[in-house]
């Protein structure tokens, strides 16, 4: 009778997964490092030294104080400022922690509605927000609203609206502030950005450094609050 004679070779060759396991571990060991070590060091290096506001955050600073960022909006409500548009954003609800209550501009928490456009809520929403936005600022009630007025952005976060709406709070902001209508006119058209690489985008005003403008130019005024670290 033959008989099979095991060697380590017979078990390497009927175990071919065997001598992948040192080659894979190492494998993915190299590529941990260089995707989640050396990559993010470098191209955050690169960022500091080329671009280190825009890596920091786009930081909005009054003296001592953080005011805010070039890139998250703020809530304003009261007739002497520029609105942002709406944002959707939520926060628990103080008194139940199992439910959210509307936190605009909450950074903590960016979020779109999720909700469709046939969603009754939301057509409701925006609804309301058309009557409120022509009586806030004084338009006819047939008046075309900008359709960033009065919807929210995917993040809730969004800094920036369309000049078309800007413009249309121009008479209320001037009305509030007991300024010519020409000087807040002024400082709009100062403040629009235009598109990016002169390509992208549309031209836009960043509500934020458009107030923080204003008050310093006419102070007395409520102030931008400091941003909540």
């Amino acid at each position: 009778m033959n008989t099979l004679e095991i060697t380590p070779d017979t078990v390497a060759a009927a175990s071919p997964l065997r001598g992948l396991i040192g080659p894979c571990l190492r494998g993915a060991v190299f590529v941990a490092l260089l995707t989640g070590l050396v990559y993010p060091l470098l191209t955050t290096g690169v960022a500091q030294m080329l671009m280190p506001r825009q890596a920091g955050g786009s930081l909005i600073e009054r003296g001592s104080a953080l005011i805010g960022s070039d890139l998250i909006g703020q809530h304003f409500s009261d007739a002497r400022h520029f609105h942002p548009r709406p944002s959707a954003t939520s926060a628990p609800d103080p008194q139940d922690a199992s439910k959210t209550v509307a936190a605009p501009y909450n950074a903590a928490l960016s979020a779109g509605s999720n909700q469709g456009p046939t969603n009754q809520a939301l057509i409701d929403a925006v609804t309301q927000r058309v009557a409120d936005y022509r009586k806030t600022n004084g338009l006819g009630s047939t008046a075309p609203v900008p359709v960033d007025a009065v919807t929210a952005s995917a993040s809730g976060l969004d800094p920036h609206i369309s000049v078309a709406n800007a413009q249309a709070q121009v008479g209320r902001v001037a009305k509030a502030r007991g300024i010519p209508l020409e000087q807040v006119q002024q400082f709009l058209s100062q403040h629009t950005e235009g598109r990016v690489l002169g390509l992208l985008g549309e031209p836009r005003v960043n509500v934020l450094r458009l107030n923080l403008a204003l008050n310093a130019a006419f102070p007395g005024v409520q102030q931008a609050q400091p941003a909540t670290k």
